[in-house]
C-alpha cells in the first residue's frame, strides 16, 4: 500500500528535521523526491542520502517566498526527472530571523518574516505546479502547518500562527476548487517536532515536551509515513481536510 513509483514528489525545507524525514519516507515508498532548502549544501546532503539509500532524488536550493527563482529551479528539476511534479509537500515554514517573541516586541518589519514564508512561499510553489497536476488528472497536495494555527498560544509564535492559519484557509478552498480534476489538497497539523530546540531555549522545551500525551517531540519518520498515505492512490478520497498529527496535544 501507499507505493509511489513513477511519482515526483516536491519537498520544500526538506534539507533537515521533519523535511529530511518527509524527502526519505517519500523515496523509500518510490517516489524520486525534488529535495528543496533555502541552502543549497543541506538540499544537495538529503537527495545525496536518498541516492545512496538505493532511491531517486535530484536537489534544489532556492528561496520559495522568491517565484521568479523558485519556478526555473522546478522545471530544471522537473526536466532531469522526465516528468511534472505529481506530489506537492509545502514543508518550508520556520522563518529566519528574530520573529520568536510576543508581538509586543516585534517591528512591523519582523511580522513579514514567517508570513511570507508560510503563506507567499506555499502559494508560489502551488502555483508552480497546479497546472499540470490538473491537466493530468492526478495530483496530491500536502500542507504542512501547526496546531499553533487554530490554538493561542503564549510562546511568541504570533506571526507564525498568523501564516498557517492564512494558508489552512487557502488549502481548504484549493481543495474545493481542484478536487474536480483529480488533485487533493489536505493539511497535515504537526504538533511539536524535534527542531524546536532550534528556536527555543532548552527550559522552554522541556516544559512544553511535559504537557504532550506521548512524553516525547515529534519523529520525523513518522510525519514522513502520513504523508506518504496523503500522498498515495488510497488517499483519493480525502480533501480539504486538517489532520492533527501532535502527540495527542490539541485535541478538540
Amino acid at each position: 500500500m501507499f507505493k509511489l513509483e513513477g511519482r515526483i514528489a516536491l519537498v520544500t525545507g526538506a534539507g533537515q528535521s521533519v523535511g529530511e524525514g518527509m524527502a526519505r519516507v517519500l523515496a523509500r515508498q518510490g517516489a524520486a523526491v525534488i529535495v528543496n532548502d533555502l541552502y543549497g549544501e543541506r538540499a544537495s546532503r538529503v537527495a545525496d542520502a536518498v541516492l545512496k539509500a538505493g532511491g531517486k532524488a535530484v536537489s534544489a536550493p532556492f528561496d520559495v517566498t522568491d517565484l521568479s527563482a523558485a519556478e526555473p529551479a522546478v522545471r530544471a528539476a522537473e526536466a532531469e526527472l522526465g516528468h511534472h511534479v505529481d506530489i506537492l509537500v509545502n514543508n518550508a515554514g520556520i522563518a529566519e530571523g528574530d520573529w520568536n517573541r510576543p508581538f509586543r516586541e516585534l517591528t512591523p518589519e519582523q511580522w513579514r518574516l514567517p508570513i511570507d514564508l508560510n503563506i507567499y512561499g506555499s502559494l508560489n510553489t502551488t502555483k508552480i505546479v497546479i497546472d499540470n497536476m490538473c491537466e493530468a488528472g492526478w495530483g496530491r497536495i500536502v500542507q504542512i502547518s501547526s496546531g499553533s494555527a487554530r490554538t493561542g498560544q503564549n510562546i511568541g509564535v504570533s506571526m507564525y500562527a498568523a501564516g498557517k492559519s492564512g494558508i489552512e484557509g487557502f488549502v481548504r478552498h484549493l481543495a474545493a476548487e481542484v478536487g474536480q480534476f483529480g488533485v487533493t489538497a489536505n493539511i497535515l497539523a504537526l504538533g511539536l517536532q524535534a527542531n524546536l530546540g532550534s528556536t527555543m531555549p532548552p527550559e522552554q522545551v522541556k516544559a512544553l515536551v511535559s504537557t504532550i500525551p506521548i512524553g516525547r517531540l515529534g519523529d520525523p519518520e513518522e510525519v514522513g509515513a502520513a504523508v506518504a498515505y496523503l500522498a498515495a492512490d488510497e488517499s483519493g478520497g480525502m480533501t480539504g481536510q486538517t489532520i492533527d498529527f501532535n502527540g495527542g496535544t490539541q485535541t478538540r
